[in-house]
């Protein structure tokens, strides 16, 4: 039993090598970098998606705000001619727009929260990419260094006994 669980993982290991050598790793980093540069992108844009409705939102706010005032006017108004039925009308409005802002500055206070987060998730995002990039780079170098391997860079001892004396020459005391 313990033969036929060795030459099974032996044959697994061999397969693993055989697919491992065919799947070109440098192909699928590159593949892996294009995969994060697009989701890097969308999410950016989410991101200034987010920044434009967060702005209008705060237009709203403030034209919401700006009615509160001129309402609050109009009561006045009202109040000093004696129309309470034009009053009732205007506090309706009134509460109705007071509601509308509350609303809106809720959802702008959400939205700003959630853009936070997307803020921090992109900046991962970035720093997860350069990471890649390097290993990517750092692959490719590798693989250039590969070629470089095939030449004679061996170093026979005489070289190194030259090597060994001039050292020796430039650290005496002249």
């Amino acid at each position: 039993m313990a033969l036929i669980n060795r030459m099974s993982r032996l044959f697994t290991a061999d397969v693993h090598a055989v697919l491992d050598r065919i799947e070109e790793p440098d192909v699928l980093l590159k593949h892996a970098i294009r995969e994060m540069e697009e989701e890097l992108a969308r999410g950016e844009q989410r991101a200034r998606a987010a920044e434009h409705e967060h702005e209008a939102l705060g237009e709203r706010q403030q034209r919401a705000k700006a009615l509160l005032g001129e309402l609050a006017e109009q009561l006045d108004i009202c109040f000093e001619s004696g129309n309470d039925e034009l009053a009732r009308k205007v506090i309706k409005r009134k509460l109705e727009t007071e509601r509308l802002e509350r609303h809106v500055a809720e959802r702008r206070a959400a939205l700003a929260k959630e853009l936070a987060a997307l803020r921090a998730a992109l900046d991962e995002q970035r720093e997860q990419l350069d990471l890649m990039r390097q290993k990517a780079e750092l692959l490719t170098a590798t693989a250039a260094g590969d070629d470089l391997r095939g030449g004679d860079f061996t170093v026979g001892e005489a070289e190194v006994e030259v090597a060994l004396l001039r050292e020796r020459q430039k650290r005496q005391p002249s």
